[in-house]
Parts: C-alpha cells; structure tokens; sequence
C-alpha cells in the first residue's frame, strides 16, 4: 500500500470522489463515510445517504455540525445542558463520561461530537488531576465551539482553560519562576511536533506566559507576575504575550503540517502514514485559508482517496468508535454509566486519557487482552441483555426494516456492522448460527456478538 501512496498524484487524491461502475456509491461507501465522520449510521441513514450521493451527504453533515455548532437554544442542546448542570452539581467527573457518551449516541450532529472528540485527545487533559467537574465540561463544550472553526481562536482559548493550566501545573505561573510545561506542549503536542522548536525556544516562551493563573476555577491575568521583557523564540523577538506566543507558533510552516498530518490519521489512516507530498496540499489550505479546519476537513471526507480502496478499512476502532458505533447502527440505548466503564476496561475512558499525548490509538486498540474485553464488551450490549434495540431486542429492529431470512438478515448486520468483507465460510457460519434452534431475538443476539468478536469488526 505505501509504495502506491507515494505514487498517487496529490491534486488527484483530494479531488471529489465521483461514483463509477467500478467504485460505486452505495451502502458500503455510505457506511464508511458514517465511521469515520461520526460512530456509525443506522439503516435508515444509510439509505438516506445512498438516494442523496456523496457530496450531498458530507454537505449534510458539514451543515448538521455548524447548526449544532452555533444552536444554544433547541432542543436536543438544552437537554445535554440541563443534564450537564445536573452532572456537575455531584462534581465527580466520572459522571461526565457517561454524559458524553450518552451525548454521542444520540447527537444530530456526528462529525461535530467525533471532531470534538479528536480535539479532546489532542489536547489531552485528564479529570484524574483535574478534579472540577465544571472545569472539564467547560473545556469540552470550548473544544466543540471551535471544533471545525479557526484554529487560531481556539488553541489562544486553550490557553487560558483553567483545567488546562490546572493539568499542565500552570494555575500559578510568575516571572520570577516561569512554568515550561505550557510552552513545551504548545510546540511539542498542540502545533509543531518534536524538531521544530528549540528548549532555548521553550525557556523565552514560557516567560510569555507569566501571569496566567487560576484563582477559585477561573483564568485570571495577574499584570504584576507577567514579565514584560523582551523574548526570542521562534525567529521572532519582541515583549511578548502568551496570544502573541500563539500567533507565532502558528505563524510556523511546520504548524500547518502538523495539524493537516493529525487530522489525515484521524479521519483516514492510521498507518502507514500518508507521505508529506500527499498531505502538502491540505497544509496549505490551512495556510491560505486562515487556518480553518472545517474546509479541510470536508475536502478529506469528500475526496477520491478518502473513497478509495487504499483508506477503507484502515483504520481500528477506537473503543468509543466500537460501543456507540454498535449503538448508533443498531439503534440501541443502553445505560451509560456501564458503558462508561467498559470502555474504560479496554483501553478509552473519555475524560480521562493517560497521559499528555492522549491515546496512541491504531493496533495500541487491539492488543491481546483488549480484544477479550472489546468482544465481551459487545456481548454484554447483545447476549448480555444491557442493550435496546428501536425499544425492544434485536428481532424487534429487524422486522422494523423488513429484513427476515437467516441469509439476508446476516447480510443486513454485515452491511451495517463490519468495513470489509468477511469470508464466505464465517458468512456461513454466522448464518447457521441464526438458524438454529431457540429463541429469534437470543439466536440473532448470538450472531450480533459473534460479528463483535471478528477481525474485520475492529476495523473501520
């Protein structure tokens, strides 16, 4: 596969997808889409999409995210408001993890709450050291305003989080001792990547920044510890600020790669890695274009390759991808709090990731111990009985979309469940399984957690 990549042509690669009789626009297309842009689509929205077409459908889900982007008023945004207040008046953060989960499952918007949740890994910050509930709803509700929107804006917002400061031990920063950890992280983890920023450059930024302190949970500028002298980092000298240190840093040809690298591995491959040639062009319109992600990331989700046979299942589930994505495509409810600590059990408790860097993702997913837990975590949902399905069992979502026969059923869950083909023999023997005797809704219960077990099922 790399040798092919370095071969595509880069204009070509990010080019609109157009369906042909060899690469059709169907349910398999249409599913992938959902994977990736969001959790996953029901069948409903997956017929949807195929009757609309692929440019119409990622259209949708752009015009779906700054709708629910900009909404602080309709319905389903005072609900989660109004449960996050309720969530936060315990102050124990794990309840924000089920809460978010539970936002997930049920958003009309997808691609905003995945984009959001790439944003939460990016700039990692654990409720582990952050122990304000309010803190970490403040700063994902922070993440998702800017989610597809200027990065500029958001990464100055970040800045001046307070559970950031708290996370990265800036609450009290002053000039006589500046705190490096921000200015590390800004360069190393949030724009540049390692090489591109010197610890002379760390030093003099980190003086930038003094003054920046937290007092009872708020930002605050403290103007007597801010050292007003003049610093050099980066190229560029002058009596800087911590927003003049973030307008330089992105003023840096390597922030717009970086940034276009992250969000080609998020949304399209996890390995290989797509050549700097190949990602050159999505760097530039982050350049050209004010740094705006959300054009990017329509030209990735809309592209030729983004369709092509070198991206569809390759990248792994995460965790989330694998509990909400069965929930979403089955229209399933269950309880979130369990959720919450599965998913913690096999490797993904939002809120909490493990460290500065956030999760390593791609086959850290799938070790062996994990894929046990990943299985019987499906199970649980299925056989296990935790899980509803469009209000009843499984049975009950089939015959909603008049799908019935052992083949045709087992078909059906493909289509709606796995990114790649599995072979004729496990088919069969997924059909059989659905043939045997006992209850409908146990046998298709089996079948549904047998699919969770597959190879082909951790993929997306």
């Amino acid at each position: 596969m790399s040798n092919t990549l370095t071969q595509l042509d880069p204009n070509r690669a990010w080019a609109a997808y157009e369906p042909s009789a060899k690469r059709p626009w169907n349910v398999a297309r249409a599913a992938h889409l959902y994977r990736r842009a969001g959790f996953s689509a029901n069948w409903a929205e997956l017929q949807s999409a195929v009757k609309g077409g692929p440019q119409a459908t990622v259209r949708g889900l752009m015009a779906d995210a700054a709708h629910a982007a900009a909404s602080k008023d309709d319905q389903f945004e005072s609900q989660m408001n109004a449960m996050g207040r309720t969530m936060m008046a315990g102050n124990n953060p794990r309840t924000l993890s089920a809460w978010w989960l539970y936002r997930m499952r049920y958003t009309p918007s997808q691609l905003l709450e995945k984009t959001t949740l790439f944003w939460h890994g990016h700039f990692a910050t654990s409720a582990a050291k952050v122990t304000k509930a309010k803190m970490m709803l403040d700063q994902i509700a922070l993440l998702r305003r800017g989610a597809l929107g200027e990065f500029e804006p958001t990464v100055r917002a970040i800045s001046r989080d307070p559970a950031m400061l708290v996370w990265l031990d800036s609450t009290s920063n002053r000039k006589i001792r500046p705190n490096e950890n921000y200015a590390r992280e800004l360069m190393e983890l949030f724009c540049l990547g390692i090489g591109n920023y010197t610890e002379t450059d760390i030093k003099q930024m980190a003086r930038a920044f003094t003054g920046w302190e937290v007092r009872k949970g708020k930002f605050v500028f403290n103007r007597w510890q801010h050292d007003t002298g003049s610093k050099s980092f980066l190229g560029a000298s002058g009596e800087f600020d911590g927003d003049d240190a973030v307008r330089i840093v992105l003023e840096q040809p390597a922030a717009s790669r970086f940034i276009a690298s992250k969000l080609v591995r998020y949304f399209v491959s996890d390995e290989p890695a797509l050549p700097d040639r190949l990602v050159e062009p999505l760097a530039k319109q982050l350049r050209e274009n004010g740094f705006v992600i959300g054009p990017v990331v329509e030209r990735i989700l809309s592209s030729d390759l983004f369709f092509s046979e070198h991206v569809a299942a390759r990248k792994v589930r995460s965790p989330v991808d694998l509990g909400i994505g069965l929930l979403r495509a089955l229209e399933g409810a269950t309880d979130m709090y369990q959720l919450a600590q599965s998913l913690d059990q096999v490797g993904q408790a939002v809120m909490y990731p493990p460290n500065v860097k956030g999760w390593d993702g791609g086959r850290a997913w799938i070790s062996s111990s994990r894929l046990l837990g990943r299985a019987n975590l499906v199970g649980a949902l299925t056989v296990g009985g935790r899980a509803k399905f469009a209000g009843g069992g499984l049975h009950t979502l089939a015959r909603k979309h008049n799908v019935s026969g052992p083949a045709d059923t087992v078909d059906w869950l493909l289509d709606l469940l796995v990114a790649t083909p599995v072979p004729r023999a496990v088919r069969g023997e997924l059909v059989s399984l659905l043939q045997g005797r006992g209850d409908e809704g146990k046998n298709l219960a089996r079948v549904v957690s047998a699919i969770g077990a597959l190879p082909e099922f951790q993929l997306a």
